[in-house]
């Protein structure tokens, strides 16, 4: 086990936030040359640190190397090597016509930083969703905190070394520990804070935001479904569920969180999902307890709630047709697919975030979205159709953060899309120009010429020139 991590003191991060305050200022004043620098020196750092890394999120949630390589290593720089030909056109002030009542001047846009901003990542990807967010702050001349996951100790150190040897503290550091560390650091103004995780910590820190009147990056989660259509191709359905589902063990805000199948498709989709997971993981419970291509589950609580959510389901009606077995000293949980489940179950009312799948059947495309529409919006949506029909009826009759068709999670890769939620799964998005949007303000610059039409509006509101002023606006509406 990894040791616990230091705990700073509340006047130790108040120093830190001081000391990147009254550096801000300059950074605003970079230019692209030296925000190109700063995301090659980070992009240095993480291909210097590649191995330790993935021993990391092996020692922290018995990661496989091959979805840490793709989903920490890869998307970060992939992220970078997006945005360092890019960053140029991004930083350059947007010309923005005016209406004719305006004639005479000439409006931008001027992308500014929004000054010092704080980055708070969960445990589930606790290297990429730390720095991928850090790529678009850097982007947009920003001074950062990061505060990654004390879940996650082992990639929380690799994270802090990585940044000391970077970054001058002044523009980029790393403040480590656990809720504590997060509440202190929730105390300070910062200018805008990117948070990764629930829903209810979303509202905590949004109400911690308001207090200094901070913009906010929420990415938080919920119930993604996956949606089977008669027409689907369940074969490939099945792959890409699975594979999307039981990532990290089911660790992943955008896994698929349940699965409403078309009751024509249902045993050929659960057969199919059954052949997959032996394929992927394993022939029998045995091989797939031993297989070194299926994660662990963080930590005991989170265990617990899963082996909770299962219990309480199979009380109450629901059956495992594949999986069910639970090694609390391993922090195991099978990759399990539930049948006979209900929409009341506990199992549905709240965000699974582990390897339990349960199946529903339905019988019409509405019934589908009503399922869908009855709980908050979800982070993605997932449909699998080949009926188009189909699709755009789902996409008209529900909202989603995004919806991939007939796969799952790709749009994370995705660096022209923006990556976010919508109502209880987030507010706001970065991912490429997003992201830089996301940390800067954009800043209004209207410059006056001569003539002006203005002169026509001065008081007193009378006479000729006054009628003059009201054909005008008569004209112009």
């Amino acid at each position: 086990m990894t040791a616990p991590l230091a705990q700073p003191a509340a006047s130790d991060l108040t120093r830190l936030f001081e000391r990147q305050r009254a550096h801000a200022p300059h950074m605003a004043r970079t230019g692209v040359a030296e925000r190109r620098e700063r995301l090659r020196r980070l992009r240095r750092a993480i291909t210097g640190r590649r191995e330790a890394i993935v021993t990391a999120l092996h020692a922290d949630l018995c990661r496989p190397r091959i979805e840490t390589e793709l989903t920490e290593i890869y998307c970060t720089l992939a992220e970078i090597d997006h945005a360092l030909p890019r960053l140029a056109r991004w930083m350059r002030p947007d010309r923005v016509r005016g209406p004719l009542l305006l004639f005479g001047t000439t409006g931008r846009l001027v992308h500014e930083p929004r000054g010092v901003a704080l980055i708070m990542g969960p445990w589930n990807y606790p290297f990429a969703l730390v720095v991928n967010p850090l790529v678009a702050a850097i982007s947009a001349g920003n001074c950062v905190v990061l505060k990654p996951s004390e879940k996650a100790p082992a990639t929380s150190r690799v994270i802090r070394d990585l940044v000391a040897d970077a970054f001058d503290p002044a523009e980029v550091t790393v403040a480590e520990g656990g809720p504590d560390v997060a509440r202190a650091l929730l105390e300070l103004p910062f200018d805008h804070i990117c948070f990764t995780g629930s829903t209810h910590l979303g509202r905590v820190v949004m109400a911690a935001a308001a207090k200094h009147l901070a913009t906010v990056t929420l990415e938080l989660g919920g119930k993604c479904p996956a949606v089977v259509d008669a027409s689907a191709d369940t074969k490939a359905a099945a792959e890409r569920i699975v594979l999307g589902k039981f990532m990290n063990a089911g660790q992943t805000c955008l896994a698929p969180d349940y699965v409403l199948v078309h009751e024509q498709v249902a045993d050929a989709l659960l057969a199919a999902l059954g052949d997959t997971l032996a394929r992927f993981y394993g022939g029998d419970e045995p091989a797939r307890a031993a297989s070194p291509d299926f994660g662990r589950i963080v930590d005991a609580q989170h265990f617990l709630r899963l082996r909770t959510l299962f219990e309480e389901a199979v009380a109450a009606g629901a059956r495992a047709v594949t999986g069910g077995r639970f090694d609390a000293a391993a922090r195991y949980v099978a990759p399990t697919i539930l049948t006979g489940v209900r929409p009341g179950m506990a199992v549905m009312q709240e965000e699974i975030f582990g390897p339990l799948l349960p199946v529903l059947t339905y019988r019409s495309t509405d019934e589908a979205v009503a399922a869908i529409r009855a709980g908050d919006k979800p982070l993605a949506m997932y449909v699998f159709a080949r009926d188009g029909r189909v699709t755009e009826a789902l996409l008209r009759g529900t909202s989603a953060g995004a919806t991939v068709v007939n796969n799952v999670g790709m749009h994370y890769f995705h660096h022209g899309l923006p990556f976010g939620g919508v109502g209880a799964s987030g507010l706001g998005a970065y991912h490429g120009v997003y992201g830089f949007r996301a940390f800067s303000h954009a800043r209004p610059v209207l410059r006056q010429y001569e003539p002006a039409l203005v002169r026509f509006f001065f008081p007193p509101y009378r006479g000729r020139l006054h009628e003059l002023a009201r054909r005008v606006l008569r004209l112009l509406e």
